[in-house]
């Protein structure tokens, strides 16, 4: 079960190439696992259903007892089974629906079977943490698939609705199993059933997680978003919101009702709420015109129908619904695929222009009533079987006088007159031939043929309904295992002389004539709609109009907010920073009652020359006039912490120090070029008397935090123990950089996540449209000698060229971007220094990024270097030179590099050591001598390339777009402010 899990995680990776080369039949290898998965699944079907059921374990974190857990009962089997048959043929049927299509189809194939094997972990899991961390993958991966159609306002709507709700019910949920884990000591979901724990702290925490589970299942009130989710692809509607995805909801109440269904507020919650939603889908179902959303709400209705009854929670209860569950993922998921068809045939779900097509279509049209058949309960199918079951369980119950037994058997008659209303709705809205106003048939819609393949699906789910009501006795030996866990009946009550089986024909039962009623009462309630029609509402409102209404409140509240508080006044914002630093840190120093003060007045002679130096230039810098002026005389006062660092033994800090300081001065003075250079009045200094108390305020506040802080230790700091740790756990004897990516991994992990939320901030503030690669395109491509030519380039007319015979006497060309560069910006020197020390300038960055584990350097501090060489690229040759310096976006190397930093967290959990855990090789090879290797040193080329992407992404927007602005400006005639300058 472990290995099929990790092979749903893997898999789906490969399936986006393999769509690009094989087009929509991947989806025959997609389909593959799932089949795979559902024949293990039979195999395992004598131990599932016995006392003893299959169980794989891994510990992944042990100090929380958070394990990989996998324990297939009857509860867990059925729903794999589910999960992996239907998912195989929804597989299949994509073959044929997505034939001939392209466009985003490889992501789909990967998500749908990705979201496969969420659920089938979801189900099979033990541990309910991991339950909580899957659910919440099967919400992502529903919210891509719903919003397959991202170009449509509608896919995009539903998608994001869908989400919204599942997950705010999901971490409601969360809280539920954090009160349930805590109380019981145990993350084990078995373990917490055979503790039963009773109390009003599990109160709490099951209500919690019903929240959770109604939201997944779409019960009221949540119920809305399903027939919203209907804008996704139908294969997508016949998978998650037929057979899986709304399952999990379901399957969670079935888990915990055969031990928690006595508690106070479980059958209140279950069963009120459950009906409710049967009866609100069942009517708004008989309001729709189109066919998906008849099933959509038919769905909600069933799902209230399935919460009801196996949240109940006693043994004839817990079989009937068990037997519920598997009709309703036949018969549902068989009539989506059929819209499928139908749609994809003729463009149109409306009922109002089909007409005649079952008689073109016979096939369809006859396994098509056959799942409403089912869905209605009509003797021989499944459905059948189930609902009848039900209603005696009720019955059962009801009659001993138990009030929601009572209250469930009304709502289930009441909601099967309604099922079989839309369920006959469907089958003639579908397949009908009409008539119109003057009573005469209506024109028949011409019906072509599908491939045979597209129908299999379809027909095969349909006929299993039929198949399954003759095997009920099967059915019911093997189901029975998880009714038996369930009590014979309420506390407090009778138990029934017999126990309940599934069967074909019970007799002339109470149940049976119920079950007939409901039928007929749906029959003429159908023949009712269609004389005097429904009503638009019952409710001047709707769920989803309220839904829609408390997120336009929170979009203006959060208006209303940013308006207060965020005045657009970069100063105000640094001033109220400052002004609560200064508050809460001197409130701490004043209230403290003893301070204790360690001081040298210095440690290097040093510092006595270079403190001055940058207290000069900072008071200089803000009497500065000019913008350029202001910032090389703050980067002063960075290069002076350089000197600092190095004369303090912290060569690794000097070098990044002076590294960061040169590309900010570059960032910076790209920013200035849009900017006057000089500040004018209205960019001038207000109330500069109360600046420089403030400033002197935060000035005297930090120097005493530091001064209070060196003499209020009474412990021996954590990083006298660096050194060795670094050495002995990171293998490496430069403390800095083992620290950065091994010791203290995870900050470095939040830092570059910081950098990289940076870089796409800056990004989408200057690119107006995309911001893809067109620099190393718009480079005149060279020849194929080129890169074995060392000659130098001549600027022609194609471009630049390797100098021949015919273009001698042609001018030169050091860097390729260089003849693009405005003559009188253009600097020869300058470039044939940048073509000179470039590749010598990587060559070193590489250097420091492998050295870095020893000797001063690191990924971070090549990085800066490798970027260093792109800035020269830029300055020297213009926006074309860097194109052709890094001819790749720098999101793919931010990608990359987050990537490997984020592998080296994870890959480690799967041995099942910490995350960030490293690992030592060391091996004597020929010719090159011993090797040694540090696993964190794939970590530290992530933050190599995650600097390098950051850089490029800076030159990008802030250099290269700008530049591109500014030409385009030139070519229209358009003067702006900044282009004098």
């Amino acid at each position: 079960m472990l290995m099929i899990l990790g092979a749903f995680a893997i898999l789906p990776l490969m399936l986006p190439w393999l769509v690009s080369r094989i087009g929509a039949r991947a989806f025959y290898a997609a389909a593959v696992l799932p089949i795979v998965a559902f024949a293990h699944t039979l195999t395992l079907t004598p131990r599932a259903l016995s006392d003893d059921p299959p169980f794989e374990t891994f510990s992944w974190i042990p100090a929380l007892d958070i394990s990989v857990s996998m324990r297939m009962d009857t509860l867990g089997w059925v729903m794999a089974l589910i999960i992996t048959a239907v998912g195989a043929l929804v597989m299949i049927y994509c073959r044929w629906y997505f034939d001939g299509k392209r466009d985003g189809v490889g992501q789909f194939c990967a998500v749908l079977l990705a979201f496969a094997g969420a659920m089938y972990g979801l189900v099979l899991t033990d541990d309910i943490v991991l339950l909580v961390m899957l659910w919440e993958v099967t919400s992502v991966l529903s919210y891509l698939l719903i919003g397959f159609y991202h170009r449509r306002g509608a896919s995009r709507r539903a998608a994001l609705q869908a989400l919204l709700v599942t997950t705010l019910g999901g971490l409601i949920m969360l809280i539920g199993v954090v009160l349930m884990v805590v109380t019981t000591g145990t993350t084990s979901l078995s373990g917490i059933l055979e503790l039963a724990p009773t109390g009003p702290v599990i109160d709490a925490a099951l209500v919690l997680m019903l929240v959770g589970a109604l939201s997944k299942s779409a019960i009221f009130p949540f119920h809305f978003w399903l027939p919203g989710a209907m804008a996704a692809p139908t294969p997508v509607s016949a998978y998650l919101h037929a057979a899986a995805m709304v399952k999990a909801g379901i399957y969670l109440i079935a888990r915990l009702a055969p031990v928690f269904a006595i508690a106070a507020p479980w059958r209140p919650i279950v069963i009120g709420l459950g009906i409710l939603t049967m009866l609100i889908g069942g009517i708004q179902a008989l309001r729709e015109s189109d066919l998906k959303r008849i099933l959509a709400f038919g769905t909600v209705s069933q799902l209230g129908m399935l919460t009801a009854v196996l949240g109940y929670g006693t043994r004839d209860a817990a079989l009937a619904g068990l037997a519920l569950l598997i009709s309703h993922a036949l018969f549902k998921s068989a009539l989506f695929l059929v819209v499928g068809v139908v749609d994809r045939q003729l463009s149109t779900r409306d009922i109002g222009e089909l007409s005649g097509v079952g008689r073109q279509a016979p096939v369809l049209a006859v396994f098509s009533t056959i799942a409403v058949a089912s869905m209605v309960g009509f003797i021989p199918t499944v459905g059948f079987v189930a609902k009848e079951a039900a209603l005696t369980a009720f019955l059962t119950e009801g009659a001993e006088g138990q009030v929601w037994a009572i209250v469930g058997l009304v709502g289930l008659v009441l909601g099967s007159v309604l099922t079989a209303a839309y369920g006959i709705r469907f089958i003639w809205g579908a397949f009908w031939t009409k008539k119109d106003a003057a009573g005469k048939d209506m024109p028949r819609t011409e019906w072509p043929d599908p491939p045979i393949g597209f129908l299999s699906a379809p027909v095969l789910l349909a006929g299993m309904t039929v198949v399954a009501g003759f095997a009920a006795p099967l059915l019911d030996t093997a189901l029975a295992t998880y009714a038996d866990t369930a009590p014979v009946a309420t506390p407090g009550l009778p138990a029934p002389a017999h126990a309940y089986h599934l069967a074909l024909w019970h007799g002339l039962e109470p149940a049976l004539f119920l079950s007939l009623g409901s039928i007929a009462a749906g029959a003429a309630l159908f023949w009712l709609v269609r004389r005097v029609g429904m009503p638009r509402r019952l409710l001047p409102f709707t769920a989803a109009e309220i839904y829609n209404t408390v997120l336009r409140s929170i979009a203006r509240l959060a208006v209303v907010t940013v308006t207060v508080t965020q005045r657009g006044s970069l100063p105000v914002y640094v001033g109220t920073i400052f002004i609560v630093l200064v508050a809460a840190e001197g409130t701490v120093l004043l209230a403290s009652p003893e301070w204790q003060m360690q001081l040298d007045a210095w440690q290097s002679p040093t510092q006595l020359l270079v403190a001055p130096m940058m207290i000069v230039a900072g008071i200089v810098a803000v009497r500065a006039r000019k913008r350029y002026t202001g910032v090389v005389l703050v980067s002063v006062t960075g290069l002076g912490m350089v000197l600092l660092f190095a004369t303090s033994g912290a060569p690794d800090l000097a070098l990044t120090q002076v590294l960061v300081e040169t590309v900010t001065l570059v960032a910076f003075a790209l920013v200035l070029r849009r900017i006057p250079a000089r500040l004018g009045e209205h960019n001038a200094s207000v109330l500069p008397v109360a600046r420089a108390v403030l400033a002197a305020a935060v000035g005297l506040t930090m120097a005493m935090v530091a001064i209070v802080a060196t003499g209020a230790r009474v412990h021996a700091p954590v990083s006298d123990a660096f050194p060795e740790l670094a050495y002995e756990l990171g293998h490496g004897k430069n403390v800095v950089n083992v620290a950065l990516v091994d010791l203290r991994g995870w900050d470095t992990m939040g830092e570059l996540s910081v950098l990289i939320l940076a870089a796409t901030g800056v990004a989408s503030l200057v690119f107006v449209t995309h911001r893809a690669d067109t620099l190393s395109r718009a480079v005149a491509p060279l020849p194929m000698s080129a890169s074995r030519n060392r000659r130098l380039l001549v600027d022609t007319a194609d471009g630049p060229r390797p100098q021949t015979a015919d273009n001698r006497g042609a001018p030169r060309t050091w860097l390729v971007g260089g003849q693009r560069v405005r003559p009188e910006n253009r600097s020869i020197m300058l470039e044939v220094i940048v073509r000179v020390l470039f590749h010598t300038i990587m060559v070193v960055s590489i250097y420091l990024l492998f050295a870095g584990h020893n000797l001063p350097g690191g990924g971070f501090a090549g990085g800066l270097v490798a970027g260093m060489g792109l800035v020269m690229r830029y300055v020297a040759g213009g926006r074309y030179e860097l194109g052709a310096a890094a001819p790749t976006d720098a999101g793919r190397l931010l990608g990359v590099g987050m990537t490997l930093a984020v592998g080296c967290a994870i890959v480690p959990l799967f041995f099942g050591a910490p995350p960030l855990t490293s690992t030592f090789w060391e091996a004597e090879l020929p010719v090159i001598g011993h090797v040694e290797f540090v696993s964190s040193t794939i970590f530290d080329v992530g933050v190599y390339l995650v600097v390098i992407g950051l850089v490029l992404d800076v030159l990008r927007s802030l250099g290269a777009e700008v530049d591109r602005q500014t030409q385009e400006l030139r070519d229209r005639g358009v003067s702006a402010p900044w282009m004098s300058h």
